[in-house]
């Protein structure tokens, strides 16, 4: 006859009944979370995915058809801002004038600007040196003082990777003779104590597995976190100029930018009338 201790498990030093077949295991609704969980996203990133090769797609239509159109009214608007700076001589319209051309020329870039004496970072060193009459001189050589030196030695005696036989362990001292060997080429003596100090604590002792329920927790988790970045980038490519353009034709863009370019074009002719009105 069973006793009650067996049913619930047996007792101490006995082998645990397993379940009874059919009997839902304690992970099973957590399984089945992250399985609907995972095609929720596949789908959601297929949705995501869709919308931002749309939104590149028009963007470059957009560009190819109507840019030329753009830079025409710029052109324009440059020349009638530039013909109106010439018959005022306002001070104010010059002003306009200029900013109206710079929007027409290219931007160029820093470098080019300042002939290579900086990048978008400042000023390279020797330019800097050059602008306050300091010499440009080559940097001096590190000579590690005695106590660097000391570390050193001592750090690779007891850290050398032929001293350990197993894989893992050759493996993590290599790493850190390596962090001991740039310290040294560089001098640095505080960071070759960091190391001593860290080498005498030992290697970091190795976690325990996470449980099955643990992993599927963290599987959730991490599920939802990808979401919130994909919202981000529905969000803002829904919110950037050209999707939102899209958005007013999703069935239809091509339509969408046949009106456009017909607004474009009438604004064309409205300005290439006011200019020639102003040189008669």
């Amino acid at each position: 006859m069973t006793s009650p201790e067996t049913e619930q498990g047996g007792a101490a030093g006995e082998t645990p009944v397993e379940p009874q077949d059919g009997a839902p295991r304690p992970e099973e609704r957590l399984e089945r979370a992250v399985r609907a969980a995972e095609q929720a996203l596949i789908e959601y990133e297929i949705a995501v995915e869709t919308f931002r090769i749309e939104v590149e797609n028009f963007s470059r239509l957009h560009h190819q058809r109507l840019g030329p159109m753009y830079s025409r009214l710029d052109e324009l608007d440059a020349q009638l801002a530039e013909a109106r700076a010439a018959r005022t001589g306002d001070p104010e319209d010059l002003r306009k004038a200029d900013e109206a051309r710079a929007r027409v020329m290219p931007m160029p870039g820093v470098e080019e600007l300042f002939h290579g004496w900086m990048d978008g970072d400042g000023l390279f060193p020797e330019a800097a040196a050059m602008l306050t009459d300091q010499p440009v001189r080559p940097p001096q050589r590190v000579r590690p003082s005695d106590e660097a030196r000391k570390l050193y030695r001592e750090l690779a005696r007891k850290a050398h990777p032929d001293l350990a036989q197993d894989e893992s362990e050759q493996a993590r001292r290599e790493e850190f003779i390596t962090r001991v060997n740039a310290a040294y080429a560089r001098g640095d003596e505080a960071l070759l104590k960091e190391l001593a100090e860290e080498w005498a604590a030992g290697p970091v002792p190795v976690e325990p597995p996470p449980t099955p329920a643990e992993e599927l927790y963290a599987r959730l988790e991490w599920l939802a976190q990808r979401k919130e970045l994909l919202a981000v980038v529905a969000r803002e490519l829904e919110e950037s100029a050209i999707g939102g353009m899209l958005r007013l034709a999703p069935d239809d863009p091509d339509r969408l930018l046949e009106e456009i370019a017909e607004q474009l074009l009438a604004q064309v002719s409205e300005r290439e009338a006011e200019l020639a009105s102003m040189s008669e």
